[in-house]
């Protein structure tokens, strides 16, 4: 298994319930897919840099986890099908990128407990 970091971005029309759902629908699907889910960010209703769709702000969420290279083309398809879905970008983690993400991940921990 490999560690993937997916960010997704969800339309602006959701509620905060939908949006809550959407990203839960994504991790049941990491963890029926035979994966692991290591980490979960919601970094909130931001602005574009462009339209999409006719929309200037999006819901933006970062994934952390652990799939098999192949089921990870399963859960692409279902980010692509998936209509509150605007854009999504995955990355293939490396060393040196498993160190740096648990360094953020340590000192947003921090910020948040101070």
């Amino acid at each position: 298994m490999n560690n993937y970091e997916t960010v997704f971005i969800l339309t602006p029309v959701l509620s905060a319930d939908q949006t809550k759902e959407a990203v839960k629908k994504f991790e049941d699907l990491i963890a029926t897919l035979g994966g692991a889910k290591v980490h979960t960010e919601d970094w909130g209703l931001k602005k574009l840099a462009y339209p999409i769709q006719k929309k200037s702000t999006g819901f933006y969420t970062l994934l952390d986890y652990k799939l098999d290279g192949l089921a990870l083309a399963k859960l692409e398809i279902e980010l692509k099908r998936d209509e509150r879905v605007m854009r999504f970008l995955t990355v293939k983690m490396d060393t040196d990128h498993l160190a740096f993400s648990e360094k953020r991940r340590a000192k947003t921990s921090t910020k948040v407990e101070a």
